[in-house]
């Protein structure tokens, strides 16, 4: 009992201090990425936080894992360097006997692990897509702020407006210029406003100069008005029933079961057994030498967790473009991956040696 509680008490104080760095340096990489998405017009600027949030907690399955991973090595580590190990072996503790500690206290953290790639990582997708579609639908009058050049929804225009007036919808010294159908025009003016004919958005500008280019053409036609009125479109976008499979709920991904949907399938199925399969293998490569520093073992986790979910992601390409089918693709890493940790385990817990085989197959 002793064993079980100081075991599960050091991996209690070692992952909460690991997630908590882990959330804080994603946290700070999604708010410089959606800064920087919010500077392009992709993000709503009064959205960066929220997704940010939801963006943070699709990855938050894969943060426990390598928070469960790190945990597991940093304290077998730690329990071989300060010589506990030396102390449990003596009285009689082997180490497969650590497997059912470990296991016991990372159960909750696989269970949340499983939830959130199933269920969570879809719905936060899917709010992330949902506010940037929003955001993306605006009116093209509703993209223009005063004295900042904003571009239209499909590229084609750009707006300039030097000061709004107190009246909303009024705009003065307007600068549109627009690329459609092999043809460029730029068009300027002292005013503007906002009117809506026949159901339809209108830009009336009034007192300017238009300059039209026909692409094909070396000639520019020049023309004064008093007033231009011009059509103001909504973005065109994909509604949600054509969103991207990383937004469909698993149900869905079930009922057509279509390669690429299986590869997303495999994914999220593939978050939830890496969180067992690190558990195996941080008791399997946890480990130190005095003589080679007491670093050793973390950086090859790491390595593995890095190697690890690049194959995730490879095989997930190979499994879309139906190279692969996603069972023997999941019995192959992940059930791989199991059999080499369980391998090594009973290797390292029965001390076997290649010296010891070989002596033991020439035995008669």
């Amino acid at each position: 009992m002793l064993f079980d509680s100081s075991i599960r008490k050091e991996l209690a104080r070692s992952f909460g201090a690991t997630l908590v760095v882990l959330v804080t340096v994603v946290m700070t990489m999604m708010l410089i990425r959606t800064l920087g998405q919010a500077a392009r017009g992709s993000v709503n600027p009064s959205d960066v936080m929220l997704v940010m949030g939801f963006t943070v907690l699709g990855q938050l399955s894969t943060i426990l894992t390598l928070s469960l991973f790190v945990a597991t090595v940093s304290t077998l580590s730690r329990m071989y360097r300060d010589s506990e190990m030396v102390i449990w072996f003596a009285s009689g503790r082997g180490l497969l006997s650590l497997l059912k500690p470990l296991l016991r206290f990372a159960w909750p953290v696989m269970l949340v692990v499983a939830a959130l790639s199933l269920a969570i990582w879809p719905w936060a997708n899917r709010q992330v897509q949902e506010l940037r579609a929003q955001y993306e639908q605006r009116s093209d009058i509703d993209r223009v702020a005063p004295g900042e050049f904003q571009e239209s929804a499909n590229g084609s225009r750009v707006f300039f407006i030097d000061r709004a007036t107190s009246d909303a919808g009024e705009a003065s010294n307007v600068f549109i210029a627009t690329n459609e159908h092999n043809r460029e025009t730029v068009t300027s003016a002292r005013s503007a406003r906002l009117e809506v004919r026949n159901n339809e958005r209108l830009v009336l500008l009034s007192d300017g100069q238009r300059l039209e280019n026909t692409l094909d053409k070396p000639s520019i036609k020049v023309s004064d008005f008093e007033e231009y009125g011009t059509r103001i479109g909504s973005a065109s976008s994909r509604s949600s029933d054509e969103s991207a499979v990383k937004t469909q709920d698993t149900l869905d991904l079930l009922k057509e079961p279509t390669p690429v949907n299986m590869a997303e399938l495999g994914w999220r199925l593939g978050l939830a057994l890496a969180a067992l399969n690190f558990v195996v293998l941080g008791l399997a490569i946890a480990v130190v030498n005095p003589r080679a520093g007491r670093s050793g073992s973390m950086v090859f986790a790491l390595f593995a967790f890095i190697t690890y979910y690049n194959l995730m992601t490879v095989g997930q390409s190979w499994v879309a473009v139906g190279r692969l089918g996603v069972g023997p693709f999941m019995l192959m890493l992940h059930g791989g991956t199991l059999a080499f940790g369980v391998v090594l385990l009973a290797w390292r817990h029965n001390h076997w040696s290649l010296r010891t085989l070989l002596a033991g197959r020439r035995r008669p």
